[in-house]
């Protein structure tokens, strides 16, 4: 009986310190206080983990459409990213740039202010969504003609028009999710946002192979899982954020938003969206040219589809390994902002230099990890069936993430410094730097390649001329970095402001 008792009192005593150890976990960083490389990287550590869950929600249906379905319905869904980037990311701007007034607030004490933000993001983002919803169920078609997707090639265009129509038609579950993780990275709590992503990613893995392979419902399939999953991944999040965080319940006065407090919230997530939404009409233009390198003299798609499969595999990879410095970028514009909101102007000279250098650390792990993936195109493996898989999609991806993964350190500065930017209330730079990075990328698409071949570009183009498209990326980052290393040495260095 004894015994019995004791291992009863271990059991309750080991619960205890689990429930104490994930109560720590949980608990909010105060970024104000504490050596600035430690704060930011704690608190960075759970948003990169949720980015790169984020990411898993893509390669997943990458991953299990690569083994299910035909090559041209891979394109097909490939093609859709810079459309389905332009909307998300628009969203997903817009609520990072709303937390900065959350997180100032927050760094104030203000508890009314965190609210007041609280209720006005509501408010935005119902009417974002909805006008997000409609403009992109609309111009679908259109938008899918700017990137050389017709229905000439009627298995590629199926594909492309299936995936995106339910992808926009659930904007708002995405945008809700975006926009309660922004509420609590404003408060320093960048761990539930995780923990309830990871129960949502293990949710889109299974209907993911539900709705495909089973039912076997194509394109369509894999997007509404990608849908149903982070709508789930919002209610719960947003029931259990209301249950802990009290003050975030908002009172009978805090519903009366005034137009001085929507203004300010959309001068901070406006333009940051806008950086987004006008990044991905470049990389519409680098889609629409990529497709001609798989299209012969009289428009028709060649077999395989090389370089559209290559290259999207390749941007996958790609767009996992750079979670490392865009969490860290999201980190210090939480950071900044908290840290603005107290006047502790010194505290962000110093956690932006720290960033700085973990970043080049960070840039340095993206490039080892990058060339070892593309040893005999193994990432290519991941998302595509090895039916698929040939030297011409071994060329064209490996050619991409060669230059991508080798300029790097461009694209981590960029991140640091437009997140830096708008952490002390710099929006206009970084709306500069995404109307720098859109110039860039549209005349290194659209002439380099042509005028490297010699000529108009189809799939008997030189390899030369698709590297100089795959320019197209890290010359727009070049070009954005330039725009926000104003504020960069004005503002922050110098502390002018």
């Amino acid at each position: 009986m004894s015994d019995f008792f004791d291992s009863e009192i271990i059991t309750v005593e080991n619960t205890a310190k689990k429930q104490s150890i994930l109560s720590r976990l949980m608990k909010p960083v105060d970024l104000t206080e504490g050596k600035p490389w430690v704060v930011i990287l704690k608190y960075a550590a759970p948003i990169i983990l949720s980015y790169l869950l984020q990411q898993i929600y893509v390669l997943t249906d990458a991953a299990i459409c690569g083994q299910v379905l035909l090559a041209e319905q891979v394109a097909g869904v490939n093609d859709t990213f810079p459309l389905t980037f332009m909307f998300l990311q628009f969203a997903f701007g817009c609520t990072a740039g709303f937390g900065v007034i959350t997180a100032a607030a927050a760094g104030k004490n203000d508890d009314k202010g965190v609210r007041s933000s609280f209720v006005t993001q509501i408010y935005l983002s119902l009417i974002i969504s909805a006008v997000l919803t409609v403009l992109a169920v609309i111009f679908l078609p259109f938008m899918l003609k700017l990137i050389n997707v017709t229905e000439d090639n009627p298995v590629v265009y199926a594909a492309a028009y299936d995936y995106c129509l339910v992808i926009f038609l659930g904007i708002a579950a995405q945008m809700g999710y975006n926009f309660i993780c922004g509420i609590l990275r404003a408060l320093g709590d960048s761990v539930t946002p995780l923990i309830f992503l990871l129960v949502s990613t293990a949710l889109n893995v299974g209907l993911d192979i539900l709705f495909l392979v089973p039912f076997g419902m194509g394109p369509r399939g894999a997007a509404i899982a990608t849908i149903a999953a982070q709508l789930i991944s919002f209610v719960a999040c947003l029931i259990y954020t209301l249950i802990k965080y009290k003050k975030l319940r908002p009172q009978k006065e805090n519903w009366r938003v005034s137009g001085k407090q929507i203004l300010n919230h959309l001068k901070q997530g406006v333009p940051l969206g806008l950086q987004f939404s006008v990044l991905a009409i470049g990389i519409i233009v680098m889609q629409g040219t990529l497709v001609k390198f798989d299209m012969g003299a009289d428009g028709i798609m060649v077999p395989g589809t090389p370089a559209q499969n290559g290259f999207g595999a390749a941007s996958k990879l790609n767009n996992f390994i750079m979670c490392l410095n865009s969490g860290l970028g999201s980190a210090i514009l939480g950071y900044n902002a908290q840290n603005f909101g107290k006047g502790e102007y010194e505290r962000i000279k110093k956690g932006t230099l720290q960033s700085i250098v973990m970043m080049l650390i960070c840039s340095a792990f993206c490039l080892g990890i990058g060339l070892l993936s593309c040893i005999n195109g193994a990432y290519q493996y991941i998302f595509l069936s090895a039916d698929k898989i040939s030297a011409d999609t071994i060329k064209f991806g490996n050619t991409y993430a060669y230059i991508d993964f080798a300029l790097h350190f461009i694209l981590g500065f960029l991140f640091i410094a437009r997140n830096a930017a708008q952490g002390i209330c710099r929006s206009g730079y970084v709306l500069g730097a995404g109307a720098a990075e859109l110039v860039a990328r549209i005349l290194c698409c659209a002439f380099l390649p042509v005028l490297v071949n010699g000529g108009a570009i189809t799939s008997s183009a030189s390899l030369a001329a698709y590297a100089a498209l795959c320019f197209g990326d890290p010359l727009a980052w070049l070009a954005g970095a330039l725009v926000v290393t104003i504020p960069f040495f004005r503002n922050i260095i110098k502390m002018k402001y």
